[in-house]
């Protein structure tokens, strides 16, 4: 049949434009509903406290009593009719409001059940379309088989791109935690420093037993970390150790020095740990700006491949 592909290629791209449309009409309307919906329940409360005003004055209440002593009981009942008509005007139109947006929001819905699987079916269609120019042979198939090889190509890079980066996320998520157990072993050592006494140091080195851990942690994701980059040809030297912390001397001398050299050595870790997680972050821009490139790649060889197919008659 001719044309056959592209009739059919046409219509599901009307089907997805417009599957994309209702997408953004209902994140939309699903806002308008909860602002609404929160709209109608408080004018609910107001038309009902207003319309319990009346009822009062029209019940022989102790206020309606003390309108109809002083005259003004008509007065008085007038306006609280007014304002509980006034409340009800204002719910009735929040609630046909809201009943609109459900009614949008409802045949929303139900178009969008019958295009649940226009891509899938368009990503068919496509592949058909694909393979018969390819089966006809000639120029544009040679063409084809290049951009799905080059596309092929990118994958793989796109693929060892982001196990690179996530094993640097990783490692830059456990230099954080280790900074944090620095900073607080800073703390408590300041503190000890001062007269913090046996708290003061059985806290600080309880943080640094943490920064410790993690910094054995730390050394194996490093070492994966550049694995990983190896594979994407990107070279760092990666690198981070804190050795013991002077704990001996701190607990025989408990004296100032001790102290002193302990807080001495925690600066100097927090400054190497640091210095680590700049380099982690600045191959993970490296590795970010390497990946839009690939992705804007693959982007405009799959253009170029729909706009080759599109331009064979079939």
């Amino acid at each position: 049949m001719v044309n056959y592909y592209d009739e059919q290629l046409s219509q599901l791209q009307e089907q997805c434009a417009r599957k994309r449309k209702l997408e953004a009409a209902r994140v939309e309307l699903h806002r308008q509903r909860n602002a609404l919906t929160g709209q109608v329940e408080e004018l609910k409360q107001i038309m009902a406290r207003e319309q319990a005003d009346v009822d009062r004055l029209e019940g022989g209440s102790l206020a309606a009593f003390f309108y109809q002593v002083v005259g003004k009981m008509d007065e008085k009942l007038t306006a609280e009719r007014k304002e509980a008509y006034a409340a009800r005007v204002k719910y009735d139109a929040a609630a046909r409001e809201l009943a609109g947006v459900d009614g949008d929001l409802q045949r929303c819905e139900s178009e969008l059940a019958g295009l649940q699987d226009c891509e899938s079916r368009y990503q068919t269609v496509w592949k058909e379309k694909v393979h018969a120019v390819k089966a006809q042979g000639g120029e544009p198939a040679e063409k084809i088989l290049q951009l799905e090889e080059r596309i092929a190509y990118l994958g793989n890079q796109r693929k060892e791109l982001q196990e690179a980066i996530d094993a640097g996320t990783a490692a830059r998520s456990t230099a954080d935690q280790i900074l944090a157990s620095l900073d607080s072993a800073e703390g408590w050592g300041t503190w000890d420093l001062f007269g913090g006494g046996l708290i003061a140091d059985l806290a600080k080195h309880g943080h640094l037993d943490e920064a410790q851990q993690s910094v054995e942690h730390l050394q194996s994701q490093l070492r994966a970390f550049q694995t990983e980059l190896a594979d994407v040809t990107i070279y760092a030297d990666l690198q981070v150790s804190i050795d013991g912390f002077l704990r001996v001397a701190d607990y025989i001398f408990d004296g100032l020095f001790a102290d002193w050299a302990v807080l001495d050595r925690i600066h100097q870790s927090q400054e190497q740990v640091q210095g680590t997680r700049n380099q982690i972050c600045d191959v993970l821009n490296r590795l970010g700006t390497m990946m839009t490139g690939i992705n804007g790649e693959i982007a405009e060889k799959n253009r170029q491949m729909e706009e080759l197919v599109h331009r064979v008659p079939m």
